[in-house]
């Protein structure tokens, strides 16, 4: 490791990414990227309401190597789809009866938007699932690789653009803004990831700042690890 915690290679990063993913404590919601109210509050429900049964989905937080970095595949969603056009996303949708499991799902789901094979990413974990209530879906982030950068073939009717951001920028603090918006009709504090020009919020903000938290627990196990300063010695 470099002397300011960071991975000197993208192998260094991928070892990062695993021992987060096998982290079995929760994240904190105080530490996720949540819409709240002016006072604070969280106001999106992480839960379904009682007595209603979402829809079950899968994305895939796919990974690729990028010099000395990996680098993550995002879609701007299509202004053909019913919900949320023109957000940024990470690829993926409903489980259908035919898939093995979640990543099957999410695996068949980044073959469809994007073109990529199956056979050729590796899951390497998830994330903890979420309820998006707008379209009443479970969604459970799946996290992959592949070992070369990808080819894309962007489905027209679901992706109108293809962005990508590195872990290095993910983990850049400067990368997370927090600006007051008006969402059904009310005044909310949104945060998002500002990646290539796009606002990254809501869901997908959601599911990366887990990762982005879980990365950074491992940093600072590093740091202990590897000899802080010690009052007794």
């Amino acid at each position: 490791m470099q002397t300011n915690g960071m991975p000197q290679n993208w192998q260094e990063w991928a070892t990062i990414v695993h021992r987060a993913l096998a982290d079995s404590l929760p994240v904190p919601t105080e530490d996720l990227l949540l819409i709240r109210n002016m006072e604070g509050q969280i106001v999106r429900p992480l839960m379904p309401p009682t007595g209603l049964l979402p829809r079950i989905g899968a994305v895939l937080a796919l990974f690729y190597p990028d010099g000395n970095d990996l680098r993550l595949v995002l879609t701007v969603r299509s202004d053909r789809l019913s919900n949320h056009r023109g957000e940024v996303s990470l690829p993926g949708g409903a489980a259908d009866l035919e898939d093995v499991d979640l990543s099957a799902t999410a695996l068949r789901e980044l073959n469809e938007e994007l073109g990529i094979e199956p056979r050729t990413v590796t899951i390497w974990g998830l994330l903890a699932s979420i309820y998006i209530m707008p379209s009443n879906f479970q969604i459970t982030p799946i996290v992959g690789f592949t070992a070369t950068p990808p080819t894309l073939f962007p489905n027209s009717d679901e992706v109108s653009a293809v962005i990508t951001v590195t872990l290095r920028e993910l983990l850049d603090p400067a990368t997370i803004i927090t600006e007051p918006w008006i969402l059904r009709e009310h005044q909310v504090l949104v945060p998002f990831f500002a990646i290539d020009g796009y606002k990254v919020w809501g869901a997908t903000a959601l599911m990366l700042s887990e990762l982005v938290v879980r990365i950074r627990r491992i940093f600072n196990r590093q740091y202990l690890d590897e000899g802080a300063p010690n009052d007794n010695r």
